[in-house]
């Protein structure tokens, strides 16, 4: 897990394949593995401060669902992640033959009475889940 105070939250999601999934989080974001329970189908990854877990859906064990799960998976939410560098992320998920749903960009965002800048782009996990890797670019004022 990350060092210094744990993190506070940490999505648990529900896949349709945990071994495909994994490899998207290790091979593409760049998650780790901290641990796993294999016979529960269930992996604990974590990438500098972030953390997530995944479980395959129709795996042993218990299960938390209000609704039954339809693709893609985690629709009307996005993860954004933060990394050091962007631009590799990027490269490594074209190369696996991902199609970004965002292209990379800069992209300013209203924050007070300035602007919040990111390097950014977005891509769909193999289950939908959508991620939004990004760079800080700081704060500037907002033009008027």
């Amino acid at each position: 897990m990350t060092n210094g105070p744990p993190p506070s939250l940490v999505p648990e999601l529900d896949v349709t394949d945990l071994d495909e999934s994994r490899m998207f989080y290790v091979d593409v974001l760049g998650f780790s593995v901290v641990y796993e329970r294999p016979a529960e189908r269930f992996v604990y990854l974590a990438r500098d401060r972030a953390e997530v877990m995944l479980e395959e859906a129709a795996g042993p064990g218990r299960r938390f669902r209000t609704a039954s799960l339809g693709r893609p998976f985690g629709r009307g939410v996005n993860f954004q992640l933060e990394v050091p560098d962007v631009d590799e992320i990027y490269e490594r998920v074209l190369a696996a033959g991902h199609e970004p749903v965002i292209a990379l960009e800069e992209q300013w965002y209203a924050a007070d009475g300035d602007e919040a800048g990111n390097r950014q782009f977005v891509v769909a996990d193999p289950d939908g889940y959508l991620w939004r890797p990004f760079r800080d670019l700081g704060t500037r004022t907002r033009d008027s």
